[in-house]
C-alpha cells in the first residue's frame, strides 16, 4: 500500500510538473534565434546596431539564470549604441545540449565560439557573470584571436573551499536525480524562487519584479534543472584546471566585484585573477554584493564602454 501511494504520488508531481514546465514555457517565449551548432542548439538575442564602431559586446549569464540576468541591466542600454549579443549558456533557458555532462567551460567555450562563427563575429568583448567568469577566461585561454576584451562581474575563476549545494549533487546522481527533477523540483521551487533570488542579491534588495521579469523560473524546468546542476557540480575541478593558464591571457580585462559578495568569494576568485593576469584591472565595491550589474549598472556600463573605445582607439592608432 505504501508502495502505491509513493508511485501515485510521483506520478501527480510528473502532471503537475509537465503542467508547469508549459505554462513557464508561454509565459516566457524564445525571443531570439536559435543557432544549431555541434552537440547544442543555442538561443542568440542580436540587438543593436551592426555597423557600431568597435568590437561586438557579448553577454553571458552566471549559473541558475538565462540571458535576461544580462539583457535587463545592461544588454538593452548598450544596445542603444553598440551591438549586443546575448546568448543563453547551453542547457539555459532557450538553449539545449544534447548531453548533460558537456557542462564544463572548456566545451560551452567550443560551442559559444561555434555559433559567434556562425554569427560573423570576428572579435568581441565578452561581459560575463558569475559562473561564466570561468566560461570568458576559458574562451580567452583557448581562442585569443576571438575575445577583445573581458569585463567580468563577480566571476568565478578558482577553486573554493566547499561545494555547491546537497541538492545539487543528488540531482547529478542517477535515476535518483532525473526523478527528482522531473517530479519535486518544479513544485518546490516556485515556492522557493523569490527567496533564493533574494539571496544572491544582498546585501542590496532585489529588484523589483526580478523573479517575473528575468524568467528566472524557466530553471525550474527539468531539463534545464539537470542541466545547470551539471554545471554546478563540475565546475570546481575545470577551474582547477585551466587557473594555472591564466597568466597567458592576453586580452585586457576589467574585474568589477562586490566586497560583501557571499556567493562567489572577492578575495578567493577576483584579486588572485587580477594579480594574475597581465592586463587586469579590479574594481571592487565595498558594500556590494553578488548581483553586480544590478546594483550598479551606470558603472559597469561605463568600464564596457571604456573598454570599447579603448580598443577603437589603439586599432586606429595601429592602422596609422
Amino acid at each position: 500500500m505504501v508502495a502505491v501511494i509513493v508511485v501515485a504520488a510521483l506520478v501527480v508531481l510528473a502532471l503537475v510538473t509537465q503542467a508547469g514546465v508549459v505554462r513557464t514555457q508561454r509565459a516566457y517565449p524564445a525571443q531570439g534565434r536559435m543557432v544549431e551548432v555541434s552537440g547544442a542548439t543555442l538561443h542568440v538575442v542580436d540587438i543593436g546596431p551592426r555597423d557600431a564602431a568597435g568590437p561586438p559586446i557579448v553577454m553571458l549569464h552566471g549559473a541558475s539564470a538565462n540571458l535576461e540576468a544580462m539583457r535587463q541591466p545592461l544588454g538593452t542600454r548598450l544596445a542603444k549604441t553598440h551591438r549586443v549579443i546575448l546568448i543563453d549558456r547551453p542547457g539555459h533557458g532557450w538553449s539545449t545540449r544534447a548531453r548533460l555532462v558537456d557542462s564544463t567551460p572548456e566545451i560551452q567555450g567550443r560551442m559559444i565560439g561555434e555559433a559567434l562563427a556562425k554569427l560573423g563575429i570576428g572579435e568581441a568583448i565578452l561581459v560575463v557573470h558569475s559562473w561564466a567568469g570561468a566560461l570568458g577566461a576559458r574562451m580567452a585561454l583557448d581562442y585569443p584571436g576571438r575575445v577583445a576584451g573581458l569585463v567580468m562581474l563577480a566571476p568565478v575563476a578558482y577553486p573554493w573551499p566547499g561545494g555547491v549545494g546537497r541538492y545539487n549533487k543528488i540531482v547529478t546522481t542517477p535515476v535518483i536525480g532525473p526523478l527528482l527533477a522531473y517530479t519535486i523540483t518544479l513544485p518546490l521551487g516556485t515556492l522557493l524562487a523569490k527567496r533564493g533570488a533574494h539571496g544572491m542579491f544582498l546585501p542590496q534588495a532585489m529588484a523589483d519584479g526580478f523573479v517575473e521579469s528575468s524568467a528566472t523560473r524557466l530553471l525550474l524546468r527539468p531539463r534545464e534543472f539537470l542541466a545547470n546542476a551539471w554545471d554546478l557540480v563540475t565546475l570546481k575541478a575545470a577551474v582547477a584546471e585551466q587557473a594555472p593558464r591564466y597568466a597567458e591571457i592576453k586580452a585586457p580585462i576589467t574585474l568589477i566585484t562586490g566586497g560583501v559578495d557571499k556567493t562567489v568569494s572577492t578575495n578567493i576568485h577576483s584579486r588572485p585573477l587580477a594579480a594574475t593576469a597581465p592586463n587586469a584591472r579590479l574594481i571592487v565595491l565595498p558594500d556590494v554584493g553578488h548581483m553586480v550589474q544590478y546594483a550598479v549598472p551606470d558603472l559597469v556600463v561605463s568600464e564596457i564602454e571604456a573598454m570599447v573605445g579603448g580598443l577603437v582607439r589603439s586599432t586606429a592608432a595601429a592602422a596609422n
